[in-house]
């Protein structure tokens, strides 16, 4: 199976002092699956996106993420944010 076609995960850590998010895990195959593992087991949202997902893989963990992925990752965020406000409501 060609590395393209294996699921990808990453992980984002953001809070408002920071200057952008900043990539915590990346991983191909198992260790996507453990990732995403981990996400579920601690409650925090996971939500797919394989083209986002393959543009963070070429971003060294602990790194912020660079200017061209704000857009993208800024609607990541906006959706986890909506999704917590529903949660709030319930």
């Amino acid at each position: 199976m060609a590395t393209q076609d294996r699921k990808k995960a990453a992980a984002l850590k953001y809070e408002l002092s920071y200057d952008a998010p900043i990539v915590t895990a990346a991983g191909v195959g198992y260790l996507a699956d453990k990732i995403i593992e981990e996400a579920e087991k601690n409650s925090v949202p996971v939500v797919q996106n394989k083209e986002l997902a393959n543009l963070l893989m070429n971003v060294d963990v602990g790194s912020n993420i660079p200017e061209e992925l704000y857009n993208a990752v800024a609607e990541v965020i906006a959706y986890i944010m909506d999704i917590d406000r529903l949660a709030d409501r319930r």
